[in-house]
C-alpha cells in the first residue's frame, strides 16, 4: 500500500509541475540553413519551402495551427509556387521536430521567432514583397508579433482563421475549468476526441494527419492554457495592426466560434481600406487544406497581386454582408 501510495503521489506532484520552455539567453545571430534556422538562443527550428522555378514575385512566411507544424502548408505552399510566390514555413517550438514538441514555450517567444525568420526572409529577398500567413494560432502569434512595430520589410498579413478566442469572450464554465486544472494538473494531457468538432470537409486529409506522427494527439494542460494566453494578447493586439491585412474566414468553422473571430475583424482600425475580411460560406477551419483550398490560394495570389481588387471568388462581398449585420 505505502508503494501505491507513493507511486500515486509521484504522479500527482508531476501533474501539478508546469513545464514551459522559452526561448533561452540570445547569443549567436539567427540565420538559415539547410533544412533549419538557427534562432539567437541557438534553438534549431526545421525550415521548409515551396518555391517557384524562378525568381519569386512575392515570399511568404507561414506559421502553423496548434498541434501542427510546417508540413500544414504543403499543399498551399506548392499550389502558390505555381503561381510565382514562394512559401517558407517553420516548426515552431514545441511541435513537429522543434525543440520540447508538446510543450508550450510563451507568447513572447513564438513572436520572437516570427519576427526573427521574417528578417531573415526580407534580408534574403530585400527587393520582394514579404507576406505572413498565419494559420489559426499562426495567426494569433503573426498578430502579436506584427501589432504596433511590425519587423522590418513585412508589406502584409493574411490571417487565417485566426485564433482570437480570448478569456473575455468564452463562457464563465470554460474560463475557471481551465483555471483550475492548469493551477492543479497543468502535466494532464487531453484529447480532442468526443467533442465532434470538425475542422475541415477533406476527410483524406483529416485521416492523414491522425496517421502523422508529428502531429500532437494529446495536448497538455499547461499547453491549453498557453494558447488561451496568446489568444488573449491577439485579441488585445488587433486594434494596433497598422499592415495591410486580409483575414480568411470559414463560415462552417467549429474550431473558433464566429463571435470573437467577427468582433476582433471589426477592431482593425483600417478596415475597408487596406484591411479587410473574405468569407467563404463553404469553408471549414482548415481554409488552405478543404476542398475548396484552390479557390482560397487564388484570393491569396490575387489580393497580393492587388491588394484593393476584388477577390476572385467574391468571398470580400460575402465579407462586407457580414459585417454590415449588428455585431
Amino acid at each position: 500500500m505505502r508503494r501505491v501510495a507513493a507511486a500515486i503521489l509521484a504522479i500527482l506532484v508531476s501533474a501539478c509541475a508546469s513545464q514551459l520552455y522559452p526561448k533561452g539567453l540570445e547569443t549567436m545571430q539567427p540565420a538559415i540553413q539547410a533544412e533549419d534556422w538557427l534562432a539567437a538562443d541557438g534553438s534549431r527550428l526545421p525550415l521548409r519551402s515551396w518555391l517557384p522555378p524562378g525568381a519569386p514575385k512575392a515570399v511568404i512566411v507561414a506559421v502553423h495551427g496548434m498541434n501542427d507544424y510546417a508540413n500544414a502548408f504543403a499543399a498551399p505552399g506548392a499550389a502558390l509556387a505555381a503561381k510565382g510566390i514562394a512559401t517558407y514555413a517553420y516548426d515552431q517550438r514545441g511541435f513537429g521536430r522543434g525543440p520540447h514538441p508538446g510543450f508550450w514555450s510563451d507568447t513572447v517567444t513564438m513572436a520572437s521567432d516570427l519576427r526573427a525568420i521574417a528578417a531573415l526572409l526580407h534580408d534574403r529577398y530585400p527587393q520582394v514583397p514579404l507576406y505572413i500567413l498565419g494559420e489559426s494560432m499562426g495567426g494569433a502569434v503573426a498578430i502579436v508579433a506584427t501589432a504596433g512595430q511590425p519587423p522590418a520589410g513585412v508589406t502584409g498579413l493574411i490571417l487565417s482563421a485566426p485564433a482570437v478566442w480570448g478569456r473575455s469572450t468564452m463562457g464563465f464554465a470554460q474560463h475557471a475549468a481551465l483555471w483550475l486544472a492548469n493551477h492543479i494538473a497543468p502535466g494532464w494531457s487531453l484529447t480532442g476526441h468526443g467533442l465532434n468538432l470538425q475542422p475541415s470537409d477533406n476527410l483524406e486529409m483529416l485521416r492523414a494527419l491522425s496517421r502523422d506522427p508529428l502531429v500532437i494527439k494529446e495536448t497538455r494542460i499547461d499547453a491549453i492554457n498557453g494558447l488561451v494566453n496568446l489568444m488573449d494578447d491577439a485579441q488585445g493586439a488587433t486594434s494596433r495592426i497598422g499592415l495591410p491585412v486580409l483575414v480568411l474566414v470559414g463560415a462552417k468553422d467549429e474550431i473558433i466560434p464566429a463571435a470573437p473571430t467577427w468582433a476582433a475583424i471589426r477592431r482593425l482600425p483600417y478596415l475597408g481600406a487596406s484591411q479587410r475580411a473574405a468569407l467563404y460560406p463553404n469553408g471549414w477551419h482548415m481554409l488552405l487544406r478543404d476542398l475548396q483550398a484552390q479557390v482560397v490560394v487564388d484570393d491569396i495570389a490575387a489580393w497580393i497581386g492587388d491588394p484593393a481588387a476584388a477577390l476572385p471568388s467574391g468571398a470580400d462581398r460575402q465579407a462586407r454582408k457580414k459585417l454590415d449585420e449588428s455585431p
